[in-house]
């Protein structure tokens, strides 16, 4: 069982920065493969970024890249999601999830059925 914890949401103005956090407690954090997902109001929820158990491969969401980074931090039990450059469609709450992985491994997983645990959330609003 993990149970994850996002922080870092806020209100900013378009062209500004935040950086979220999500603390992972339980069990090992480096046998999971990590992402973060966003859903807006009265929409689905979309994925935004992930990364591998191992840290080796990263992944992002057109509609972020170049913009957003996500990264992980095994000893802090952490993974973080950088995103400058923000726009008012980028206002959501974010989520981050974890899945198993059996071993240490380079894949990355964009869909949110991919996920067995997800935290509860993080306002993200960006006024124009």
């Amino acid at each position: 069982q993990v149970q994850l914890v996002e922080s870092g949401g806020g209100l900013v103005q378009a062209g500004g920065s935040l950086r979220l956090s999500c603390a992972a407690s339980g069990r090992t954090f480096g046998g999971y493969a990590m992402g973060w997902f966003r859903q807006a109001s009265g929409k689905v929820r979309e994925f935004v970024a992930a990364i591998s158990s191992s840290g080796s491969t990263t992944y992002s969401a057109d509609s972020v890249k170049g913009r957003f980074t996500i990264s992980r931090d095994n000893a802090k039990n952490t993974v973080y999601l950088q995103m400058n450059s923000l726009k008012p469609e980028d206002t959501a709450v974010y989520y981050c999830a974890a899945k198993g992985t059996l071993r240490i491994e380079s894949n990355v997983y964009t869909g949110t059925g991919a996920y067995d645990y997800w935290g509860q959330g993080t306002q993200v609003t960006v006024s124009s």
